[in-house]
């Protein structure tokens, strides 16, 4: 895993593998402290070329090539390749080996958490298991056997369908399982251990009947009901959405307590972090149930985008990520829509559009402007695991919704239907994946096609569209005209770089009259009018021209996040509190009471960095006022529509970011609003009461969202029996989402006595749930007042520990991402706290490590007061002996790459 010298993989220098691996077959005597592995691999020459396998911390016991042992000499052996040369055009391979589970705190290959086996392969986990081509175009047909203890490991899995199964002397058994599609072995897990499981049996729409199996630690069988219907709904989705039947005869989750990502899509057996499948209504927030729900869905749909059609490389990675996150979105947003009237079905999907551009924004938008800057198919990289980014999930995704936008859905689902046809069982490219696209495109559209789109693809950075309005009263037309640019990213500020050359960019567009009523548009070479018009942006500067509007209208723009661009237009105050009033298009009204906030914020950081007071606009405020009492609107949208932006968010709109002024000014701008509105935040936790039995459904969700955001904005008014309020939904709460809505706002705004004593309650109450302690130590990493003093404290709390991924990103990580008042204190301490915890964990596990690493890579955006201490953190990391290629890679580049 370590390296002085990392080395660049480029995606130009991709060459095919020159073998086919025909046939895998693994046998594994599970030890923890010793497993024993055997592999037979039935190979074909495709292409001249030694045979070379990856293998990481492995022993190596013997190679056999067609019966015959090869002895040292035949072979070449170093640390991280065997390679065989001499092979004839067919062969066969048996090597055996060993790895060591239980000392592997990495938790990738094969690993023991809370005495169950486990694996993790994406990306390159594999080699830590056996010697293998550990790359995704090395597609095979599997067979596994596993072999253990029975009574300490009753439960052997494995991929695809169980053909076998045997009790063997010394109290073992073992377990044979048979996978009969074609996968890379990045695919390839395995499960064993003592466990429980709920299960359900549905028929498919064929008329195959197919078990649907969740596994989790003993006890915890009664928080995976949620996840097997959350399965259920998505495999019934896809059938019907995509026309994608489940193809095996089971599909099994399995929750880990260690794991480090959030779930992994093995081939029938996905195995997920528990965070991500556990929950029920005394344990688990709404935001919780909704993850569930998405997380599962989405690995239930690499099961074809991802399983069934994989990547070539490594660089293809968006060709299954951004794709399969567009399509549980898409899930997520039907489910929440589901047996609602056509308002309420509309109004959620909003919510959940709105949810995913927040995501966007405070993840990739800042990503995309930084060191670590990459198309959503990278030239590039160091170490793999660096680019599981928002980049390539998230704008991934983006770029996937724009390409439905610009087909229709219906022609989206022509060329989906046609990527299947073309590349079922194959390991492709994201231009295969466009190609097809391309091919419905340009029959409905002749003379065109997607050239100019493919630069999603290939350029990195978020475009800026400058919006220019000109009314001409005399002959009563609108002009506008839209001009785009994308100033160099990353490497590409580099000298060397290519020119960056325009996006093809949809941009729906309205115009408002000044009473807030849409006018209907027609462009002079157009009959027809309509509400709403979709733009299409492909050259760097294009106008089009509306008749028969006679006064200036106010334009409503990039409606629905038609394209994830930046939008450039000087609008006033008053248009935005317009639009915030009477957009029809949900989406945009939000966006201009963001925008609205956003001025309102930054105005507010100003006049405390230059001690001058602040108070708010009037405009503002009734703007706010508008959203929260208006009648017709439900209540999760005004809980979206009524939450400030947050502090990553805004910081992206600073030149130099002083996060501790932005972060009082938003605190500010919270309470004063919680003063100004007190009587109508009063009134809506009120109207916004949910009954005793809890239900996850979006409008239940919603009212509380809404009840307890207008708790927030009370307490941080330090309105008059705010506090009381706050303690009493404390204690009788009768769920998780409302009991911790009430511990943060005590934790954040209430007074010290109070807020210790809830938290003291609340671990006294779950000290036993590790994932209800999770949020616990969540609450605390990032409480205004808490410091770096306070976080070291809690890491010798009995139950920190920094090996547990889930617990180091509850406290470390959120403290040093998500506390700006005690993370950026001006004496560096946070910064020397951060290089410390990144080192322990690169010796851990480097993954986690490079991760939050990710925390300083645009420290060059800082005021100069925190930016040096933020730069002598990182030449520090950098310089420590034996440093892990993943952190190398996040740390070099932010320091040699201005952003």
């Amino acid at each position: 895993m370590r390296t002085d010298t990392p080395v660049t993989i480029r995606r130009q220098n991709y060459l095919p593998f020159p073998y086919d691996i025909v046939a895998v077959e693994l046998e594994f005597d599970l030890d923890p402290a010793s497993t024993l592995v055997r592999s037979r691999l039935q190979l074909k020459r495709l292409a001249p070329g030694p045979l070379v396998l990856n293998g990481e911390d492995l022993e190596l016991l013997s190679v056999t090539v067609d019966g015959q042992s090869w002895e040292g000499g035949r072979y070449q052996l170093d640390a991280q390749t065997l390679t065989l040369d001499g092979l004839g055009d067919e062969a066969i391979i048996e090597i055996a080996s060993r790895c060591r589970p239980e000392a592997n705190s990495t938790l990738m290959g094969l690993y023991v958490s809370n005495g169950v086996f486990f694996t993790q392969c994406e990306a390159e986990g594999f080699r830590r298991i056996t010697w293998f081509p550990d790359r995704p175009d090395v597609m095979s047909r599997y067979t596994v056997a596993l072999r253990a203890d029975k009574q300490r490991f009753p439960q052997l899995l494995s991929n695809g369908n169980l053909i076998a199964q045997r009790d063997l002397p010394d109290g073992r058994h073992e377990a044979r399982w048979e996978d009969p599609f074609r996968k890379p072995c990045y695919l390839f897990a395995l499960v064993a251990g003592r466990l429980t499981w709920r299960e359900s049996r549905m028929r498919t729409r064929s008329g195959r009947e197919v078990l649907l199996q969740v596994y989790s630690d003993p006890g915890s069988e009664d928080k995976t009901q949620f996840a097997l219907e959350s399965l259920e709904r998505a495999v019934r989705w896809d059938e019907q959405r995509f026309g994608l039947e489940l193809d095996l005869d089971r599909f099994m989750i399995v929750a880990a307590r260690d794991f480090n990502m959030g779930a992994m899509e093995n081939k029938g057996l996905n195995i997920f972090n528990a965070a991500y499948v556990l929950a029920d209504p005394e344990s688990a927030t709404d935001a919780n149930f909704s993850a569930i729900e998405a997380v599962i869905g989405h690995e239930y749909f690499h099961n074809w985008t991802g399983n069934r059609v994989t990547c070539r490389d490594w660089f293809q990675l968006s060709l299954k990520e951004g794709l399969t996150v567009f399509r549980d979105q898409e899930f997520t947003a039907d489910m929440m829509a589901q047996e609602l009237d056509a308002q309420a079905a509309a109004s959620a999907r909003t919510v959940k559009r709105i949810d995913d551009v927040v995501t966007l924004r405070a993840a990739q938008f800042p990503e995309d402007a930084g060191p670590m800057a990459h198309p959503i198919r990278p030239d590039s990289y160091q170490e793999i695991g660096n680019f599981y980014t928002a980049t390539v999930y998230e704008k991934g995704s983006e770029v996937i919704r724009m390409q439905q936008t610009l087909l229709t859905p219906a022609g989206f689902r022509r060329g989906l239907d046609e990527y299947f046809r073309r590349h079922d069982g194959q390991a492709v490219t994201c231009d295969d994946f466009v190609d097809a696209m391309e091919s419905v495109y340009v029959q409905d559209h002749p003379g065109r096609g997607l050239s100019v789109f493919r630069r999603w693809y290939s350029q990195a950075g978020t475009p800026r569209v400058k919006v220019s309005l000109d009314h001409d009263a005399a002959r009563q037309t609108c002009t506008v005209t839209l001009e785009q640019r994308c100033e160099p990213v990353g490497v590409e500020r580099l000298p060397g770089a290519p020119t960056k050359q325009p996006f093809h960019i949809p941009f729906a567009i309205g115009l408002l009259d000044a009473a807030g009523k849409p006018l209907p548009l027609r462009l002079a070479s157009e009959a027809e009018t309509r509400d709403s018009l979709l733009l299409e942006l492909t050259t760097q500067r294009a106008q089009w021209t509306f008749e028969h509007v006679a006064a200036k209208p106010v334009p409503s723009l990039l409606r629905d996040f038609s394209a994830p661009v930046i939008v450039d237009y000087d609008y006033t105050d008053a248009e935005l509190a317009l639009l915030m009033k009477h957009d029809p298009n949900a989406f945009a009204r939000w966006e201009a009471g963001q925008q609205l906030a956003t001025r309102t914020i930054l105005a507010a950081t100003r006049a405390r960095q230059q001690g001058e007071p602040f108070s708010l606009h009037g405009e503002f405020v009734e703007a706010w006022r508008a959203v929260l009492t208006v009648p017709g609107l439900d209540a999760g949208y005004r809980a979206r529509a009524l939450t400030l932006p947050s502090e990553k968010t805004l910081a992206e709109y600073m030149d130099q970011v002083d996060p501790i002024a932005l972060a009082d000014a938003r605190h500010e701008t919270l309470g004063a609003l919680g003063r100004a509105l007190a009587a109508d935040w009063r009134a809506a936790t009120e109207a916004n009461q949910t009954p005793d039995a809890y239900s996850p459904d979006p409008i239940s969700a919603g009212r509380r969202a809404l009840k307890n955001l207008a708790l927030a904005y009370l307490m941080a008014g330090s309105v008059e029996g705010a506090q009381q309020q706050a303690q009493a939904q404390y204690q009788g709460a009768r769920n998780m989402t409302d009991r911790m809505a009430a511990l943060s706002t005590l934790v954040n705004y209430g007074e010290a006595a109070a807020a210790t004593a809830a938290l003291t309650d609340f671990y006294e109450r779950w000290q036993d749930d590790p994932l209800v302690v999770d949020k616990w130590f969540t609450l605390q990493a990032t409480a205004r007042s808490t410091t770096v003093e306070t976080v070291e404290g809690l890491m010798v709390h009995p139950a920190f520990s920094l090996r547990n991924p889930n617990r180091a990103r509850s406290l470390v990580f959120q403290f040093c991402l998500n506390n700006p008042i005690g993370f950026h204190r001006a004496d560096g301490s946070g910064y020397r706290y951060w290089a410390e915890q990144v080192l322990a964990l690169d010796a851990l596990n480097p993954e986690i490590a490079a991760r939050l690493a990710r925390t300083l890579d645009r420290w060059v955006r800082y005021v100069p007061e925190l930016s040096e201490s933020m730069r002598q953190a990182l030449q520090q990391v950098r310089n420590h002996p034996g440093l892990s290629r993943n952190v190398t890679e996040i740390v070099s580049k932010a320091l040699e790459i201005a952003a």
